[in-house]
């Protein structure tokens, strides 16, 4: 066992993941709409509001009770082609696409799972507005199967197909607009136990799902088509999803971040428990701010709003307490105020003369919440509605702080700083109930017998990649590498040497990614044009990396970028004529190792290094 396996061992520490990948079938899962991205105008919109059901089990979910109480507004944008009544719900789903069973049976059977002899579709309800319907289909396809992770071995305990959520268009406190093109795609999700032992091997885990997805075929490709959850927690902790991971070179520092997160809200607890803490019911504070100059109190009053505020016993120094990266308790607490839809918080660890309070105020707010040195407050501005809602949501997750960790869904606030904010309560069993519109799908002896040869082989790939990538490292970097499909389509479709595409997409593209360049948004039209100028000698190696940050800028004609900053490349003849030229103009002859630097400091993206090795070894 390795230092950091016995240090997550020690800590109790659990992880598992969510892989979800979208599949590049013609149509969608339950409908005759074409499973591609619209490229034409919206057609239409429909508005929704929506709340929470009772699932199988008679009960509410948690998760969805909670978006239900934020009673936002969803729109949804329609495209001829892409969307239809299924997809609202108001006419009965299609059979099941067979071409996402199969993809998702030859998945099964190279994750060694037990594959269900009668499928039965499901509804999972969705109350966050990504469904139109509020609830997501979702089938079962196996169980009870594992994989082997640098010789430790984890437990895939199921697999589903499923539709795919709408796309987020735009978003505000009280409403979103969503794509419904997007909705109803095949999805595969891939669930692991929480058998990985660091964030390190979590990360290797989920490149080499990520393999096996790409390598089975039928799935998309680009931003978006696959995302990661994962579920962490400690002793003494409590589960926390984190959702939608789309860098996975941040996955291990963002599990990382949240061990320490956890760890934070530990100690907080802990001290809080020693203090007797306690958290008062929020009261109305308006008239302690007739004449503030409080510009955030000032501008909510001047729009008819009011001033609530809670005490907080035993809390002084805790809501200042640093538990992430530019985040501390008393972030935590205004991300649960602000689903309600203000903007945020004022607590009493900050420095409160920034704001422009007066100590008369300050003594006010105090005697009125009744407070003491230990003890802490906060307040919340804005219209009556929203601020009564906000204040119940702040004191909810500030009492929750003298338990520890709470049981939360987070998305990603910070890839640079490794951090993740509240999103919702997590989800529970509650959510899931029979689809009694969708007819069960029997599995044949031929079915398993076709997913049974068409399962992907991580060491046949590894084998072919061999015969075609003469470096062994090479080999291993692309055989994990989310370019790996990129990798393969380009090669088929350029006439570039492989190592030199491998070369690029795995090195170049990680360096160019790190100095903020959006290299993921170069469309593959672009990538293959750029791979077959290269072939035919037109631009140097050093060329192609400028290239590919100009094409980041936009989807130009790569000749005409070629031509206006000069990147042709110069060879033969010219190359010759070049090399007379600068020979001249030394003063004293040179050796030919300085004649070949003085060019290339010069050319350095236009000449071919080994070209002007060979013709000067020959001039």
């Amino acid at each position: 066992m390795s230092v950091k396996e016995e240090q997550y061992k020690g800590l109790g520490f659990l992880c598992g993941l969510e892989i979800h990948q979208r599949l590049a079938t013609d149509l969608k899962l339950f409908c005759s709409c074409s499973a591609e991205l619209a490229k034409d105008e919206i057609t239409g919109n429909i508005i929704r509001y929506q709340k929470a059901v009772a699932g199988e089990l008679g009960s509410i979910d948690p998760a969805a009770t909670f978006e239900s109480m934020r009673r936002r507004e969803f729109r949804y944008n329609i495209f001829r082609g892409h969307s239809c009544l299924v997809d609202i719900d108001e006419e009965p789903p299609h059979s099941v696409n067979r071409q996402a069973l199969k993809i998702a049976l030859s998945l099964a059977h190279a994750l060694n799972m037990r594959t269900i002899n009668e499928l039965e579709p499901m509804r999972k309800e969705v109350v966050d507005g990504s469904n139109p319907t509020a609830f997501q289909r979702s089938i079962l396809i196996g169980m009870n199967g594992s994989m082997m992770v640098n010789g430790h071995k984890i437990s895939i305990p199921a697999l589903f197909v499923e539709e795919e959520s709408s796309g987020i268009e735009d978003s505000t406190q009280s409403g979103i607009i969503y794509n419904t093109d997007r909705v109803g795609i095949p999805l595969i999700e891939i669930d692991t136990a929480p058998d990985i032992t660091t964030p390190q091997e979590a990360k290797v885990a989920a490149l080499q799902i990520g393999t096996l997805l790409r390598i089975a075929g039928g799935v998309q490709r680009g931003i978006g088509s696959i995302r990661q959850d994962v579920n962490v927690s400690i002793r003494e902790g409590a589960r926390v999803e984190i959702k939608g991971l789309q860098e996975l070179d941040v996955l291990d520092k963002m599990i990382e971040n949240e061990v320490i997160r956890q760890q934070k809200l530990i100690e907080i607890k802990k001290l809080l428990v020693h203090r007797h803490a306690k958290v008062y019911e929020a009261k109305e504070l308006t008239d302690i701010f007739d004449s503030t100059n409080v510009s955030v109190i000032k501008n909510a009053l001047g729009k008819d709003g009011i001033v609530m505020g809670f005490g907080l016993k035993g809390f002084k120094g805790t809501l200042g307490t640093e538990i992430n990266p530019e985040r501390r308790l008393g972030t935590e607490i205004s991300d649960y105020a602000k689903m309600a839809g203000v903007g945020g918080i004022i607590h009493s660890d900050e420095d409160l003369g920034h704001y422009g309070f007066l100590d008369n105020e300050i003594n006010r707010i105090i005697k009125r919440l009744e407070l003491k040195n230990e003890d802490a407050f906060i307040l919340i501005a804005g219209r009556r509605g929203v601020v009564e809602g906000a204040s119940h949501l702040a004191t909810e997750r500030a009492r929750y702080a003298m338990m520890g960790v709470p049981r939360e869904t987070r998305g990603v606030l910070s890839i640079e700083l490794y951090t993740t904010k509240f999103l919702r309560p997590l989800p529970g069993g509650s959510r899931m109930y029979p689809e009694t519109d969708a007819k069960p799908v029997l599995i044949t002896e031929t079915m398993l017998k076709e997913a049974m040869q068409n399962a992907p082989d991580i060491e046949n790939e590894i084998a072919n990649l061999s015969k075609e990538l003469k470096r062994k490292e090479l080999v291993n970097t692309m055989i994990l590498s989310p370019k790996l499909q990129l990798y393969k389509f380009l090669s088929k479709n350029t006439r570039a040497d492989k190592e030199f595409i491998a070369n690029i997409l795995s090195q170049k593209f990680t360096e160019l990614k790190r100095e903020g360049f959006d290299i993921d948004s170069i469309k593959e039209k672009g990538l293959v044009e750029l791979f077959n100028i290269y072939a035919e000698g037109l631009i140097t190696k050093q060329a192609v990396e400028e290239l590919l940050k100009l094409l980041v800028k936009g989807n130009q004609d790569l000749k005409q970028i070629i031509k206006s900053n000069k990147l042709e490349r110069i060879k033969g003849a010219a190359l010759k004529s070049l090399i007379k030229q600068e020979a001249s103009m030394q003063k004293e002859k040179i050796s030919r190792e300085l004649l070949i630097k003085a060019i290339m400091s010069k050319h350095r993206l236009n000449v071919d290094g080994q070209e002007l090795k060979e013709i000067i070894k020959h001039v």
